[in-house]
């Protein structure tokens, strides 16, 4: 399983992504967020679903663009599809004879040089998409259940990149302790808009855990915290 997380905010883009990957009983660590970065011309994909359906997705793309010009993202994101849709052509039968479902679900988000603004779109499986805008302002795909109550109560569009991240970072937290299959190293791209310059940035385990251990206590805390009288009818009820 997979959790990547894309954020729009009118300050910019924050993307998240986890980097395990689960195979059987084993486990490796591999990227899954790509950065493409030209003069006025930024963006980064992330995928969940089938590894080999998304490292072929890949190289088509990247073929692609030695060729291709795209000036607005959702050029680019049209291309991608086509691309997914290509393997799917290929692949989709052999996989399934197999007992794999033909799965790929995206992530792109960036500014091209005719974009007015940062853009951030979700791609599904097959080939179509839809754009997030500032009443939707993230998307998970992957291992979404667990960490969305955080994003859904303090994201909006007006919220800033550095809150975004940090509830990005908390969402992604609940996700991992919640499952076995989501977990770190994570890798975080940041977009501000018109600067057409993305910046990444990896984190372990060990640069979070202060953080993580943070929120454990902070959450215990406001659980503790918060007035218990209502419970009252309720318990009164409960024979002694």
């Amino acid at each position: 399983m997979t959790y990547c997380l894309g954020i729009k905010v009118k300050e910019g883009l924050v993307a998240i992504a986890d980097t395990r990957i689960t195979t059987g009983t084993d486990t490796t660590v591999k990227k899954k967020i790509t950065i493409i970065q030209k003069e006025h011309y930024s963006l980064f994909v992330m995928t969940s679903g089938l590894r080999s359906v998304r490292d072929k997705a890949i190289v088509y793309f990247d073929e692609l663009l030695d060729t291709a010009e795209f000036s607005k993202l959702y050029q680019a994101v049209n291309a991608f599809g086509q691309q997914v849709r290509r393997v799917a052509d290929e692949d989709r039968e052999t996989l399934e004879k197999n007992g794999f479902k033909f799965d790929l679900n995206t992530i792109i988000g960036g500014q091209l040089k005719d974009d007015e603004e940062h853009k951030l779109f979700l791609l599904y499986p097959e080939g179509n998409w839809v754009e997030l805008g500032l009443g939707a302002p993230f998307v998970v795909i992957g291992n979404s259940g667990h960490g969305k109550a955080i994003l859904n109560r303090i994201l909006n569009e007006d919220s800033d990149m550095k809150l975004a991240l940090k509830a990005g970072f908390l969402s992604f937290d609940s996700t991992r302790v919640s499952s076995n299959n989501v977990d770190f190293p994570i890798d975080v791209a940041l977009y501000k808009k018109d600067s057409f310059e993305i910046v990444e940035q990896r984190y372990t385990q060990r640069d979070m855990a202060d953080i993580s251990a943070q929120w454990d206590e902070e959450l215990k805390n406001a659980l503790v915290n918060i007035p218990g009288e209502w419970m009252d009818k309720a318990f009164k009820k409960i024979p002694k």
